[in-house]
């Protein structure tokens, strides 16, 4: 079907040229520099299109609201919520800052919230970004077994009980990938309560049967646990 040429093919795409251009449905397209080299994190994966797109929906108000996206990459999905108004923080190692700045750069006329780039280290001190924010981002930030435990512990970190957790990621079926999926959300199912959000209010060009996008809280603690 069309859905199975769409990612592939938009993938394809994404390798060759620096500059990925994503459509919006209001005004001129994000343009964002992708790098061929140094990592996962240097091209718009097709889960960051899918989760970008889907803000736009409006499914989750965003105006003025705090949002922080995790393993950010490219920044793709953190700019597009800026773009609708939310004031936001893109987060991601080191190495990623560079490219991130100037995709904010790039991108920044298009902005109606505020945007801005800072690191995080998954399993490091989160004080600098407290209060907790409203919604937290994450696009395919499922790899290693071993980013796991300080992913989990960055989002315990940094949760309120009113964030919102948007993960979006492309179910993968090579190797351990689907043993190290099962483990996250297992383990994400000990602190915090998961809902997936129907294929029918994604958007509907940008949608895969192999993405998927939770909605994910933190467990309402009562009383002594």
């Amino acid at each position: 079907g069309e859905d199975e040429e769409g990612p592939r093919r938009l993938r394809a795409g994404a390798m060759a040229g620096f500059v990925r251009e994503l459509e919006r449905r209001e005004g001129p397209a994000l343009r964002l520099e992708q790098r061929v080299a140094g990592g996962v994190g240097c091209v718009v994966w097709d889960a960051a299109l899918v989760l970008a797109k889907f803000l736009e929906t409006g499914a989750c108000p965003l105006a003025r609201r705090h949002v922080l996206e995790l393993g950010a990459g490219t920044g793709a999905v953190g700019i597009m919520a800026a773009t609708l108004g939310a004031n936001v923080t893109v987060t991601d190692l080191e190495e990623l800052q560079e490219l991130l700045m100037v995709n904010i750069e790039n991108n920044k006329h298009l902005v109606t919230g505020s945007v801005r780039a800072k690191v995080l280290k998954w399993g490091e001190d989160v004080t600098e970004f407290q209060p907790p924010p409203d919604y937290i981002l994450m696009a395919d930030c499922i790899y290693y077994e071993e980013s796991l435990e300080p992913l989990l512990k960055t989002l315990k970190d940094l949760t309120g009980p009113d964030t919102c957790v948007l993960c979006c990621y492309e179910q993968r079926t090579m190797g351990k990938n689907p043993e190290i999926e099962r483990k996250y959300f297992e383990l994400l199912q000990r602190d915090f309560e998961l809902e997936k959000i129907p294929l029918d209010r994604h958007d509907e060009e940008y949608r895969s049967e192999d993405i998927h996008i939770m909605n994910i809280h933190r467990k309402q603690t009562v009383g002594p646990q």
